[in-house]
């Protein structure tokens, strides 16, 4: 049910709960927007070990069942904004990151950050489209 303003909060227990006044996506008519996703294990609300490829593993796969709950895919995703703690980490984070978008990459920027919360190495955020609007 959409809210008189045309948006849906999405929750998933799938991915981590907030750590703060914001929702894990909000989800309009056409499109999905979520907040940022870090490295979070969501049983746990800690970043899993492993450093930048573990984390950026575990954002998407976070992203991904945001996306699910809100009736899209990673395959329908637009734009992606990546935030990192540090540049030289980007190498290993694209090698991670081209595995979840194999074909048709959305596009992305990146940026350096001086933190992130909880000590995240990457955080991610996407704009997508709704599956049942494009399903293939």
């Amino acid at each position: 049910m959409f809210t008189t303003e045309g948006k849906k909060i999405i929750f998933t227990e799938k991915a981590p709960k907030a750590i703060g006044p914001y929702s894990q996506a909000i989800r309009t008519k056409s499109m999905v927007f979520t907040a940022g996703q870090a490295g979070l294990d969501p049983a746990t609300g800690e970043l899993v070990e492993g450093g930048i490829e573990a984390q950026t593993r575990q954002t998407l796969t976070n992203l991904k069942h945001v996306l699910e709950a809100s009736d899209s895919a990673l395959n329908y995703v637009v734009k992606t904004t990546v935030f990192l703690k540090d540049m030289n980490d980007f190498p290993r984070m694209n090698a991670v990151y081209a595995g979840f978008f194999p074909k048709d990459p959305p596009a992305r920027s990146t940026v350096a950050v001086a933190a992130l919360p909880k000590g995240a190495l990457v955080e991610i955020e996407v704009v997508a489209l709704l599956e049942s609007l494009h399903g293939d």
